[in-house]
């Protein structure tokens, strides 16, 4: 039988990217009847969803990936705990499939969007980049991820587009600390400025170690910027809207002279309460030397011009 219009070859799907579509719906499906943050049958096998994906323009190969149980088992989850470890089990009630983000703002296609549709037009790499906490500890993570920009221009930005607006899921039955409103204002915000939001540095992260990306880590959706303090690298993200002034973000708001809007990694500016001049490396021993705090968390090769006209001290 033949249809009365034929499909033209441009709106054909690569295949390449039907497989990356269908590789992270089943594992999606999988961690949701798991309940854990890697498919038990890829477990078993010691497979990868990703065992071969390109690398990121910017992923450093020669930096030594923190062992992954570490970052699985040290977060910074504050919707479910104030420690480190809690979030991880408490983190399994997540709901996380289906998962939709809502782009709106100065934007020409502005929507609701299924995550796997987003995925089937974006291109999965691995970036093995430095992550700086303003703690003052650090690591080195494997994410697997697309760039914010290639997403960005999907929905067409309006040149009245001067911030990106990041909110974070809100679901106080599973979330206790949103549930008790405790110490910071519910949903979790987080922004950027426009050109910081199209740096290639900038990316949506969807995995780490070439497995998806665990929901105490920020699953199924998280920021990573990695010239910045963590912090800014929001989990979870149900929301994106384009704006033409800067938003309240969510630390910046609670303690602002503590968080400033740009959070940029920076040894000369020390937080009230302690220095930022060096670091911790997570996994360390007790006799290992503190890392030194590299400015932008040593991508200033790449990000610096953004910044060149700006008192980095005053708008820290």
């Amino acid at each position: 039988m033949k249809t009365k219009k034929d499909i033209p070859p441009s709106e054909i799907t690569d295949p390449l990217i039907f497989r990356e579509r269908r590789k992270i719906i089943k594992a999606m499906l999988a961690t949701m009847v798991a309940g854990a943050g890697i498919s038990p049958t890829l477990a078993d096998n010691n497979q990868s969803v990703w065992p071969d994906l390109p690398k990121g323009d910017f992923s450093a190969e020669f930096l030594t990936p923190t062992p992954a149980e570490l970052i699985k088992n040290h977060t910074n989850y504050y919707e479910f705990a104030f420690n480190k470890k809690d979030p991880t089990s408490l983190a399994q009630k997540l709901r996380t499939d289906p998962w939709t983000i809502e782009i709106s703002g100065e934007v020409e296609k502005p929507g609701r969007y299924y995550l796997e549709d987003i995925l089937r037009q974006q291109t999965l790499q691995e970036h093995i980049y430095r992550f700086r906490c303003v703690e003052a500890w650090s690591m080195v993570v494997p994410w697997v991820g697309f760039s914010l920009g290639s997403l960005l221009k999907t929905v067409k930005p309006l040149s009245t587009a001067n911030f990106v607006k990041f909110t974070a899921v809100h679901q106080p039955e599973v979330m206790p600390k949103q549930l008790n409103n405790a110490m910071l204002e519910w949903p979790y915000i987080e922004a950027l400025r426009m050109d910081e939001a199209m740096h290639p540095l900038a990316i949506l992260a969807v995995g780490m170690y070439g497995d998806i990306l665990p929901k105490q880590n920020g699953a199924p959706l998280r920021l990573v910027v990695p010239w910045k303090y963590g912090f800014k690298s929001i989990k979870a993200i149900v929301k994106i809207e384009l704006l033409k002034r800067p938003p309240v973000t969510t630390w910046n708001k609670f303690a602002p002279n503590e968080y400033g809007f740009y959070s940029n990694v920076n040894p000369t500016v020390a937080h009230p309460r302690w220095s930022q001049n060096s670091e911790r490396q997570l996994g360390s021993g007790f006799f290992t030397p503190r890392r030194q705090t590299e400015l932008f968390n040593g991508y200033g090769e790449q990000v610096a011009s953004m910044y060149s006209d700006m008192d980095l001290r005053h708008f820290f």
